[in-house]
C-alpha cells in the first residue's frame, strides 16, 4: 500500500501488509522539515532541542550537548521491563506513530519515516514494556520502542530477546542516526494509549455481537417471552439492537406460564446498547485524536509552540467507562448461565446433564464463567485515576490512559471466556430442548457446534473452552446483522 499522508486507517494495515510512501508525500516531508530546520537556527530556546527536558528544560545546551541530547532522550528514559507488548500491539502502534509523523507539525526528517517503514515491512518488533508506567506522557514506553532504531535495547525475535544492533544487522540495516528534534518527536504523545483504544474498540464490538447472540440464545431456549420490551425508545442504540435480538428470537417457542424472563435475560438488551454507545464514544475520541497534534513543542510553520498530547486523559477515561460496561456484559451473562443451567427456568434436565446424577452436566462450566467474572470485577476500578508526583513536582499528574488500556484488554479477555462458557451452555440447552429452535439462531448453535459438539457424557470442557475463545479472537464471520456502530 502506497501512503499519501497522515491521514490513512490503520485498518487495511494492522495484519502486515507492505507499505510504501508515495513520492508527493516524500516531497511534503521534505518541505515541512526544511521550515522546521531554518526555524531552529533562531536563538530562542526550543524545549528538549536546545534544552533539557521536564524540570531541566531552564538547561540550555551547546551545540556538542544538542548533538549528543536526542540520543541520550532514548536511552537514559529506557526503564521498563517485561512483560512486554505483543507482535501485534507493537505494530499498531508503531503505525499510530508513523501517522503522527506525518504531520507538518512535528516535521519529521523523509529518512526517520523510510527507516520506520522500513521496520514495520521487515517485522521489527521492539520490546515495549507494559507496565510499570509512571510519567505524565509515555516517555519510557516509548523510548524503548525507539531506541531500538539507533541499535540499542531489545527487540523481540519470535518472542525472544535480542539484542537490537544483531537485529538490525540481520535486516541489513545501519542503526539510525537522529536529526535535530527527532528524539523528543519520538517520545512525545500518546501513540501507546491510541493502541490500545484502536484495539480495544475493535475486541469490544466483536463482543458485543457475540453478546447479541448469547442474549438471543437465552430467551430461546429458556422459553421466554419472544417480543423483548417492544414499547418505542427514545434511544437509538437500543431500538436497534431489540429489533435484531427479536429478529433472531423470532419463532421460539414460549414455555407455558412463562410470564416474565429473570431480570438477567430482560436487561441484556439495555447493557449491550449501554456497551455499544460507550464504545461509540471512544471511536469518535480516536478520531477526533486523528486531528490532534502530539508533539511538543509542535511547529507552527514559523515557531514552535507547547502542546499537550501527551496527556490522553480522553481516551482513558473513555476506556475505563468501556470496561465498565463490559464488566456488566459479564455480570449478566454469568446470571443467564446459572438460570440456563436450572431446570426451574429451563424445563430441561437439570444442570444440562443427560444423566442427572451420574453425570454432573455443565455446572462446573458455570464455575469457570463465575472465576472469570471475579476477575473481571477487578478491573472496574479506574485506571486513570491516581496521580503521583514525579520530576521534582514538574510532572504532577499523569493520565495513566495506557494502563486503562490494560485494563480493557484484560477485561475483554474475561468476558471472552465468559461468553464461551455461555455458548456452550446456551447450545447443550438447545440440544436437549424439543425442537430446533427459533430459525434466526439455528446457524448461531451449527456454529458453536462447529466447534463444541454435544455434551453427551461429561468431559474436560476447558481445552473447548479456549478453542471457541481462539474463534471468537479470528474475527469470526457470524450469523449476524451488522448491529453496532462502525
Amino acid at each position: 500500500m502506497i501512503i499519501t499522508g497522515p491521514g490513512f486507517s490503520l485498518d487495511s494495515l494492522a495484519d502486515g501488509e507492505v507499505l510504501e510512501l508515495g513520492d508527493e508525500l516524500l516531497a511534503t516531508l521534505v518541505a515541512n522539515r526544511a521550515r522546521m530546520l531554518a526555524a531552529l537556527d533562531a536563538p530562542e530556546p526550543v524545549y528538549g532541542v536546545n534544552t533539557g527536558m521536564g524540570r531541566l528544560s531552564g538547561v540550555r545546551l551547546d551545540a556538542r550537548q544538542q548533538a549528543e541530547h536526542q540520543r541520550n532522550l532514548l536511552v537514559g528514559r529506557a526503564v521498563g521491563g517485561p512483560p512486554w507488548l505483543s507482535a501485534d500491539e507493537v505494530r499498531t502502534l508503531l503505525l499510530v506513530r508513523l501517522r503522527d509523523l506525518m504531520r507538518p507539525e512535528v516535521a519529521a526528517g523523509p529518512e526517520l519515516a523510510r527507516f520506520l517503514v522500513d521496520r514495520l515491512n521487515d517485522g521489527f518488533v521492539p520490546a515495549v514494556p507494559r507496565t510499570g508506567l509512571g510519567s505524565a506522557g509515555e516517555i519510557i514506553p516509548l523510548s524503548h520502542a525507539f531506541q531500538t532504531f539507533l541499535g540499542i535495547g531489545t527487540v523481540l525475535e519470535n518472542g525472544v530477546e535480542t539484542p537490537a544492533a544483531e537485529a538490525l544487522a540481520r535486516r541489513g540495516a545501519e542503526p539510525y542516526v537522529l536529526g535535530p528534534k527527532e528524539g523528543a518527536s519520538l517520545i512525545q504523545g500518546s501513540p501507546l494509549a491510541q493502541m490500545y483504544a484502536i484495539r480495544g474498540w475493535r475486541l469490544t464490538r466483536r463482543l458485543l455481537d457475540l453478546q447479541t447472540l448469547a442474549a438471543g440464545i437465552a430467551i430461546d431456549v429458556l422459553g421466554a417471552p419472544t417480543t423483548v420490551d417492544a414499547v418505542g425508545h427514545a434511544d437509538d442504540h437500543l431500538t436497534t439492537l431489540l429489533a435484531e435480538i427479536n429478529a433472531l428470537t423470532c419463532g421460539s417457542v414460549a414455555r407455558p406460564g412463562v410470564l416474565q424472563a429473570p431480570v438477567s435475560v430482560r436487561v441484556g438488551p439495555r447493557a449491550l446498547a449501554h456497551a455499544d454507545r460507550v464504545n461509540g464514544e471512544l471511536l469518535a475520541e480516536l478520531h477526533r485524536w486523528d486531528r490532534t497534534p502530539t508533539d511538543s513543542p509542535a511547529f507552527d510553520g514559523t515557531a514552535f509552540v507547547p502542546t499537550t498530547g501527551f496527556h490522553a486523559i480522553e481516551l482513558g477515561l473513555r476506556m475505563d467507562a468501556v470496561t465498565a460496561a463490559l464488566v456488566h456484559l459479564g455480570e449478566i451473562s454469568v446470571q443467564r448461565t446459572h438460570r440456563l443451567l436450572d431446570e426451574r427456568f429451563s424445563g430441561l434436565p437439570a444442570q444440562l446433564a443427560v444423566d442427572p446424577g451420574p453425570q454432573a452436566g455443565l455446572v462446573p462450566l458455570h464455575k469457570r464463567a463465575v472465576g472469570e467474572l471475579h476477575a473481571l470485577r477487578r478491573l472496574a476500578t479506574p485506571a486513570t485515576l491516581g496521580s503521583i508526583d514525579t520530576s521534582g513536582g514538574q510532572e504532577d499528574v499523569q493520565a495513566f490512559a495506557s494502563a486503562a488500556g490494560v485494563q480493557v484488554h484484560a477485561a475483554a479477555a474475561h468476558l471472552f471466556a465468559i461468553t464461551a462458557c455461555e455458548f456452550i451452555t446456551g447450545s447443550q440447552a438447545r440440544h436437549l430442548a424439543p425442537g430446533d429452535g427459533a430459525p434466526g439462531l439455528r446457524a448461531t448453535y451449527a456454529w458453536i457446534a462447529e466447534t463444541v459438539p454435544p455434551v453427551l457424557v461429561d468431559r474436560p470442557l476447558g481445552p473447548e473452552v479456549e478453542a471457541l475463545v481462539a474463534r471468537f479472537r479470528s474475527r469470526p464471520q457470524l450469523p449476524l446483522k451488522a448491529t453496532f456502530t462502525a
